[in-house]
Formats: structure tokens, C-alpha cells, sequence
């Protein structure tokens, strides 16, 4: 009885952490961590390690700035920052952002159509695309956040795709705890975009103004503790080390059936389905295109909440998942517009290949600059009054801005080298 009541107060108090740790495994991160897999095999299990702590801290200071400041990302920005900041940051992530829900739209309709040849793909996207639209628009943030919460189950699956081939957990283990660096181009582009794809700047801006959402939802207005603080970092850190796994398991999955079967190119998330069924089995297939779609019906509100958020806060309109569409029409029509703008990509000749190109470039520039600023609002007591970072959080924030810099720069010469 005691385990059943803890395991509820844990499941009360996980909420935006947990929702936005599982749409970093967005089906544009599945396409990267399957390339990953295929390519190199085990060779980048051990970026899942690295990885956690920094999206950890970057996302907890997120938080915080939501819960002390009650405001989004952009509001703090709009308030302590130049405006031409604000609107550098605007420039690059709205283009980003539809390219990435373009992507994730096209992978669903993909996968879809995998599961039900007869479909076409086109027909699965447009219908993800309405149907995530009328959810998004007709129920409120405490049900979104249900559903959202509860879809995060399904990428369960994904620890389970593995074992359902044979592993050799010796190469596995090594491969976790022991990294593997090789000096060529190919390797470290696919470093680059599973940094670029796991530390992604749409994730700062949903995380500081969910947690303002969550604030006004349990009429906590300005009454910050250290139990609230607490409960927010119990919340993102499951969250992150939620994604983690999901991430080491798709490259795990894909780095032992389709490597070792000699299929190294794998350029979308239907390829890495397609390619599962004959090597692992119906089963295995299924789940992995089950998992896709699930992470897509998470994923793609984040995405385009993020956006509405950061565009409404820029400009002052009404805003907020809270609030019905006659009392925030402006946030409601720039969601409907970039799903409807992330659609249309796959009737105008960008392929989500391409897609996911551009977005990593533009989120490569753009996240070192967000989390240095992210660090100075952190560390400034005018804004966080007790709260600000304690000196492991700077740390690895700091380290996150280094590998985040190497890594924009790294992808800018891959891309535009001759």
C-alpha cells in the first residue's frame, strides 16, 4: 500500500519535465539516432551518458526561470535583453521549428502508411496533422498535459525492441561506459546531430513557460520554495533520464540488427522501421513504428506550443494552453499555422531530409547563445533572488556551452567545406 502511494505522489509529480524529455525523442531524433546506429553500430551508445547531465541542468534552469519569474523564456528576454536579441532568437527558431514539425509530420505519415500499405502516407499526415490540431485547440492544458503524460508510455517500447534480438552485452557494455572518437567527417557529423538533436533550443522555451502553465493551474502564483524547486528537478531529471534511455535503446537497437546486417544508410525513420522487420522479427517492427507515431503525437504540440509561445511573449498577445481559442485567439492560430506551415514542406519540394538539415544548422547557431543567456539570467540575483545556480549547475551548464559551441561550429564547416 505504501509502494502504491509513493509510486502515485512520484507519477503527480512528474509533468513538464517528463512530457518534454519524451519529445526530445521526436521522430526527427529517431531518424538521427537510427542513422547513428546504423552507421557506426555501438560506437556512439556512450553520447546517451554525456548527454543527460547537460540536458539535465539546462532544462532545470529553464524551470526555474518559469517558476521564479513566472514567465516564459522569451518574456525573460523581452525583459532583461535588448530587443534585437529577442528577435535574432525569433528569426531562427520559428524557421527551425516548422522545418522540424514538418519532418515529424512526414516521418508519422510515413510510418503510418508502413503499417497500412493500402493508406497513403500523404493521407496519415494530413489526418496527424488535423487531429493533433483539434486536440491542441478544444481541450485544455490540464487534459493535454493527461494525454501527453500518458502517451509517454508508449515509448516503453522501446526498451523492449532490443531484447528482442540476440545481444552481446560484454560489446554493449564497453561501448556504454568506454567512448569511441574517430577522426572522420561522417563520424563526427553524426556526433554533431545527436548533440544538435538532444540539446534543442525549442526545448528551452516549452520548459520555462510549461512550468508557469502548471504554476497557474495549481493557483501557486509567486509562492516558490525549495519543495517546489525540488519537485521540478525530480521532474525534469526522470524526464531527461527518460529520454536518455529511449535514445541509447534506439541506437542499441539499430546499431546491432541493421549494422550487423550490413545496412549502414538510413536516412528516415520508415527505412529504420522497413529495414527492423525482416532481420528482428513482425514484433519488433511494430513496436518501433508504434513508437514513432506515439513520440510524434508528442512531440509536434510541444513543438508548436513552443513557437506560439515564444512568437505571443515577443509581440504581448494573449497566450497559454490554459485558456479556450476565444481568449487567446493570436496563440491558437500561430499553433494552427505551424502545423499547417510543417505540412505543407511535403507538397513543396523539401524532402525531411533536407529538413532535418536546416534545423540542425539553425538550432546549432542558435543554442550556444540561448544557454549562455539562459546562465547569465540563471546566475543574476535582480532576477532569481535565492534561486539562483548552484556551482555544479554552472558547471555543467557551461559544459553544455562549450560542446554546444564546438559542436555549431563543427556543423558549419561539415555542411559548407568544400
Amino acid at each position: 500500500m505504501k509502494k502504491a502511494n509513493k509510486l502515485q505522489r512520484f507519477w503527480k509529480v512528474l509533468g513538464p519535465g517528463l512530457i518534454t524529455g519524451a519529445s526530445d525523442d521526436d521522430p526527427s531524433g529517431i531518424a538521427t539516432y537510427s542513422q547513428a546506429g546504423a552507421a557506426y553500430g555501438l560506437s556512439t551508445l556512450w553520447t546517451s551518458i554525456v548527454a543527460f547531465p547537460l540536458m539535465a541542468a539546462i532544462q532545470q534552469m529553464c524551470a526555474k526561470i518559469g517558476l521564479v519569474t513566472s514567465q516564459g523564456l522569451t518574456g525573460a528576454l523581452k525583459t532583461h535583453y535588448h530587443k534585437s536579441v529577442l528577435y535574432l532568437m525569433l528569426l531562427f527558431s520559428f524557421p527551425a521549428i516548422i522545418m522540424n514539425i514538418g519532418a515529424d509530420i512526414a516521418g508519422m505519415g510515413a510510418v503510418g502508411n508502413l503499417l497500412f500499405p493500402s493508406i497513403d502516407a500523404s493521407f496519415f499526415s494530413v489526418f496527424f496533422t488535423l487531429l493533433l490540431l483539434g486536440l491542441i485547440i478544444y481541450l485544455p492544458y490540464v487534459k493535454i498535459a493527461a494525454v501527453l503524460k500518458y502517451l509517454c508510455i508508449v515509448m516503453l517500447v522501446y526498451f523492449i525492441v532490443p531484447f528482442l534480438y540476440h545481444q552481446d552485452f560484454v560489446a554493449i557494455a564497453k561501448a556504454t561506459f568506454i567512448p569511441t572518437l574517430k577522426m572522420d567527417k561522417n563520424f563526427i557529423a553524426i556526433l554533431v546531430g545527436i548533440l544538435g538533436t538532444t540539446i534543442s533550443p525549442y526545448l528551452f522555451f516549452w520548459q520555462a513557460s510549461v512550468e508557469v502553465e502548471e504554476m497557474k493551474n495549481k493557483k501557486r502564483h509567486l509562492i516558490v520554495n525549495k519543495k517546489i524547486i525540488q519537485d521540478m528537478k525530480q521532474d525534469v531529471d526522470f524526464g531527461m533520464s527518460f529520454s536518455g534511455f529511449v535514445m541509447y535503446f534506439i541506437i542499441l537497437t539499430t546499431g546491432t540488427v541493421l549494422y550487423k546486417a550490413g545496412i549502414h544508410q538510413i536516412d528516415t525513420v520508415e527505412q529504420a522501421a522497413a529495414a527492423l522487420k525482416p532481420l528482428a522479427g513482425n514484433f519488433a517492427y511494430l513496436l518501433f513504428a508504434i513508437g514513432v507515431i506515439g513520440t510524434g503525437l508528442i512531440a509536434i504540440p510541444v513543438l508548436s506550443g513552443s513557437i506560439s509561445y515564444i512568437i505571443t511573449e515577443t509581440f504581448g498577445w494573449e497566450q497559454g494552453l490554459d485558456k479556450k481559442f476565444h481568449e487567446a485567439k493570436a496563440f491558437y492560430i500561430v499553433i494552427a499555422i505551424s502545423l499547417l506551415l510543417g505540412l505543407s514542406l511535403n507538397y513543396i519540394g523539401i524532402s525531411p531530409v533536407k529538413a532535418l538539415i536546416y534545423t540542425a544548422i539553425l538550432y546549432g547557431l542558435t543554442a550556444p547563445v540561448l544557454i549562455a543567456i539562459i546562465l547569465h539570467i540563471s546566475n543574476n540575483k535582480a532576477v532569481m533572488g535565492n534561486f539562483t545556480n548552484s556551482r555544479l549547475s554552472n558547471i555543467l551548464g557551461f559544459a553544455a556551452l562549450i560542446i554546444m559551441t564546438v559542436a555549431g561550429v563543427a556543423l558549419l564547416y561539415l555542411q559548407f567545406a568544400t
